[in-house]
């Protein structure tokens, strides 16, 4: 293989990688007051500045190979483990028929996610499916309705939301979730997730010290007003 064919391969893979990826990022929830695509092009640049770096040394190894090629070797390896990073699976969910209101996908100690949903709208995932999804779901009733037009989520940015809810045991329970909203009116249904949930399967975490601090407000708010 010539270096001119090596170069054109390398690059033809490296630049593809990085086209699809930013697509990929225009889908990526974002953080803080910078979108998905935001925080991801930063990511690439650092990347792109890495493997200048990491190209230069490789040079001085491999002084046979074209420049070109070994960075647009590096750049793919970069790009594709960036891939692997920002993938999420696409969640097919049912839920009952007519149901609207809030969906919970909780935390669990559970080998098979269980993604058709109780009369709350509660399912079950697990610690891989909790920490890779923010891909909005596929959502169909149970006659195979497709519900996709009734969906709201968390923000124009990020579908899902993350809640915590405190207590099992004095451990929090951990969920995503999003809400179904039918003929544009959300009717507000007041539920205790922890009274609701299966108990048995759910996976629950020590309290963060925020956590903390507000329930001690909340308390002493409490010892504040009998005092009176």
């Amino acid at each position: 293989m010539t270096r001119r064919t090596a170069n054109i391969l390398t690059g033809i893979l490296s630049i593809g990688l990085l086209t699809i990826l930013l697509v990929r990022l225009t889908n990526v929830p974002g953080g803080m007051i910078l979108s998905g695509f935001a925080l991801g092009t930063m990511w690439v640049i650092v990347i792109v500045l890495v493997c200048l770096i990491l190209t230069a040394i490789l040079k001085r190894i491999f002084k046979t190979q074209s420049f070109l090629t070994i960075l647009f070797l590096t750049t793919t390896i970069g790009f594709a483990y960036f891939h692997y990073k920002l993938y999420s699976p696409t969640l097919t969910i049912v839920v009952p028929t007519n149901y609207s209101g809030e969906v919970d996908l909780v935390l669990a100690n559970v080998t098979d996610n269980i993604l058709t949903l109780d009369t709350n709208g509660i399912g079950y995932i697990d610690q891989w499916t909790f920490d890779k999804t923010y891909s909005r779901p596929i959502v169909i009733d149970q006659d195979g309705n497709n519900l996709d037009s009734l969906l709201v989520g968390f923000n124009p940015t990020s579908f899902w939301s993350v809640g915590k809810s405190c207590c099992i045991d004095n451990q929090e329970v951990h969920t995503k979730g999003f809400k179904i909203i039918r003929n544009g009116k959300e009717v507000f249904k007041f539920r205790s997730l922890t009274d609701l949930i299966n108990r048995k399967i759910t996976k629950t975490r020590k309290p963060d010290e925020h956590t903390l601090i507000q329930t001690e407000a909340t308390t002493d708010s409490i010892d504040n007003g009998t005092d009176k």
